[in-house]
């Protein structure tokens, strides 16, 4: 069996910790260097029902997306829902390494796995200078209804389900891809000439600007269902790396819906 540290300076070779942003916090957040690791989990938040699960899995290490400690902490008390998930991992031996913007840079990355579920073509990045985001091509052309329609059927169920704007009979050929939040993009996307725009965490203002200043098509999914393919392509590149280094890890991946939003309700009336 491997030890934690060559599982992590695998990971590393994966996911650079220098490709980070500089306000990101990856890397090993608990764990001993030498202990055997056997079971692995990928998930994409690192929050109490995850550590459950990897608990009940009998695994050895979490890897995660989101970061346990993005804003920095002073205390791991087990008082607070952040230590009492560090308290858990350790009690049960069990480390927490996370793989975040390094994860989104990366080629592939979370943008890859993202266009990889709608099962689309990817023909390059969305920002050359970072690696972020994807341009994609669509095998057939198709209205942005029935792109919406694949994200749908393509991607994991929220609450929040998939929101559109733009036109739904619009012909859609080229897409633009950015797992996580991503309106901070439309530049780039507007560059990129593409028919219509998959990402999350859309928000009202740069929305309505975007449909004002062109018929793009915006295709907005929750960020844990635009980021959750992620799990999947590194648990599979995870089982290469044990395969090539004949280790026999057990790789899993939490279907563990760890969206914060619960419920969905359509206000039938109008405004006042």
């Amino acid at each position: 069996m491997p030890r934690l540290s060559e599982v992590i300076a695998e990971l590393d070779a994966l996911w650079p910790p220098e490709r980070a942003e500089s306000w990101d916090a990856v890397g090993t957040v608990c764990g001993d260097p030498d202990a055997e690791i056997r079971r692995v989990l990928f998930a994409v938040d690192p929050v109490r029902e995850i550590a459950d699960e990897a608990v009940a899995l009998g695994a050895d290490l979490i890897v995660t997306h989101h970061p346990l400690y993005l804003r920095g902490t002073t205390t791991v008390a087990a008082g607070h829902f952040k230590g009492r998930v560090v308290h858990t991992l350790i009690k049960h031996d069990i480390a927490l390494h996370v793989a975040h913007t390094n994860a989104d840079t990366a080629d592939p990355g979370v943008s890859d796995a993202l266009a990889g579920a709608l099962d689309l073509r990817v023909t390059g990045p969305l920002v050359p200078e970072n690696n972020l985001g994807r341009i994609c091509e669509l095998d057939h052309p198709e209205t942005l209804a029935a792109f919406a329609a694949r994200a749908a059927k393509r991607l994991p169920a929220t609450a929040q389900g998939i929101r559109v704007a733009g036109d739904p009979d619009m012909t859609v050929r080229r897409v633009a891809v950015s797992g996580g939040s991503g309106d901070s993009l439309f530049d780039a996307v507007r560059a990129a000439g593409v028919d219509a725009f998959l990402t999350a965490d859309l928000r009202h203002h740069p929305v309505s600007e975007a449909t004002q200043r062109s018929p793009l098509g915006l295709v907005d999914a929750a960020h844990w269902a635009t980021e959750w393919p992620w799990c999947e392509l590194a648990a599979a590149q995870l089982d290469t790396l044990s395969d090539r280094h004949g280790w026999d890890l057990r790789v899993h991946v939490s279907k563990t819906v760890t969206d914060p939003w619960s419920s969905h309700h359509t206000s039938p009336g109008a405004p006042n």
